[in-house]
């Protein structure tokens, strides 16, 4: 018996639930829906419930489960999925269900929400360093129903439909690894990775400007630069310029350093090199930078979008055909539900 099945990932209360009903009711049918309360969300992770359900409940082809589909839009209060059959064939996995369907429908609609902002920018899915590795495959997969095409790991493409690569640019640890020098760094990279677009992460001297144009002038074939300056510095463009800034205001990856970058390139004559922004990057952040027109071209994005906001319920609704709930439940009637 498969740890899931023998209840290893069960809340104990469910488990002894089902014993119960399965020594005092054993035959009576009990209707389950899962739904969740917010607004226009992009749900993801039904479809592994569905396995789920199919794999690891007992006796799982005689119950009945109608269900979305990942990718659907859905509101508060609307069912996403529906199982009806005995509890003790599948009360074990509510509270699997619900946090499957928790953690890829909020990364899900993170994702969706980060793209609506961004004016059909690309984004790149950089949250492999700010959760459990384990997490990866599905999370990836989630992030592709929100509507995001750029990986950075092997994992979270692995269960994508089509051809995907992990992309990324030069790591702070190459660049340290030869001293602090940049251009030292990329012409090692570019031997090894000769075929791959050359990006270059221009913060390592916290002197954004003057490391991308050497690199620049360095490599002709200069793909995009990447600024990820930590929050708790101000570049060294704002050297004798802090009096017309607030300093808040020039921390960290902000506007006036970006707008600073893109003149200078284009002033020399690059104006075909791609400014990529990571650090700190959120929809609030994306749509301020937006708003204002900032030369952003690519958004690297982590940890904003792997927050758990959105919460799964997964409630009896039904007893033996007949409405039989918690007061303020009740079996929801939907005609989007197949059956699966």
């Amino acid at each position: 018996m498969s740890k899931i099945k023998a209840g290893y990932y069960s809340a104990v209360y469910f488990l002894k639930t089902a014993n119960i009903l399965k020594n005092e009711k054993p035959s009576d049918i009990v209707t389950m829906q899962f739904f969740q309360r917010e607004e226009n969300v992009i749900l993801a992770g039904v479809n592994e419930c569905i396995e789920l359900l199919k794999t690891e409940a007992f006796n799982p082809e005689t119950l009945e489960i109608t269900a979305l589909t990942d990718g659907d839009v859905i509101q508060p209060n609307e069912p996403v999925l529906k199982v009806a059959g005995h509890y003790y064939q599948f009360g074990h996995l509510e509270g699997i269900i619900d946090g499957i369907l928790a953690r890829q429908t909020s990364i899900a609609t993170n994702c969706h929400r980060i793209l609506q902002v961004a004016n059909n920018k690309p984004v790149i899915y950089m949250n492999d360093r700010s959760d459990y590795y384990y997490n990866q495959e599905n999370d990836g997969y989630a992030a592709k129903v929100g509507g995001i095409t750029n990986f950075v790991t092997t994992a979270q493409v692995a269960k994508l439909a089509g051809n995907y690569e992990p992309m990324g640019t030069v790591p702070h640890a190459l660049i340290q690894a030869f001293n602090g020098d940049l251009i030292a760094a990329l012409h090692a990279y570019q031997r090894f990775y000769p075929t791959d677009k050359l990006v270059a992460l221009v913060d390592y001297n916290n002197d954004v400007i003057t490391d991308t144009l050497k690199v620049a002038s360095e490599f002709p074939n200069l793909y995009a630069v990447r600024v990820d300056t930590s929050q708790a510095l101000v570049d060294k463009n704002f050297l004798g310029k802090e009096k017309q800034y607030s300093v808040d205001e020039i921390r960290g990856v902000n506007k006036h350093l970006v707008w600073a970058l893109r003149q200078a390139l284009n002033q020399q004559g690059y104006d075909y090199v791609k400014i990529i922004v990571s650090s700190g990057f959120n929809v609030q952040k994306i749509i301020e930078f937006e708003t204002e027109g900032v030369p952003v071209d690519i958004y690297g994005v982590g940890q904003s979008l792997a927050k758990i906001n959105i919460g799964f319920t997964g409630d009896a609704v039904q007893l033996n055909g007949i409405d039989q709930a918690k007061v303020g439940r009740h079996n929801i009637i939907s005609n989007r539900l197949v059956k699966k």
